[in-house]
């Protein structure tokens, strides 16, 4: 059986194994994507679109935006979207007879 200490050795030999091959597979990695890069003319707005999260804590561009209401209240003409808590007038109803 091998003793603590000696595994210990193997998993600092491993662990020094891992970084070396993730160093030289990150170095190919790299020098593939520029290749590519010049290749074809690509630039950083090719490859990374800010559309998909402009900047951090960037809103979304329909954050903000009014959403039609889907019920009415007969009684009153109150409204109500469908998100959100549900307003006192349609809580344990049927939604149905409130669609608009």
């Amino acid at each position: 059986m091998t003793s603590y200490k000696e595994l210990l050795k193997q998993r600092e030999a491993l662990e020094q194994q891992i970084s070396e091959a993730r160093r030289r597979e990150l170095s190919d990695a790299v020098s593939q994507v520029r290749s590519l890069v010049a290749e074809f003319g690509l630039t950083a707005q090719d490859v990374f679109p800010a559309a998909r999260g402009a900047a951090k804590g960037a809103r979304s561009s329909t954050a903000g935006t009014k959403v039609a209401p889907k019920y009415r209240n007969p009684a009153t003409g109150e409204t109500w979207t469908g998100r959100g808590k549900a307003p006192r007038w349609i809580q344990n109803e049927s939604r149905e007879k409130f669609a608009i």
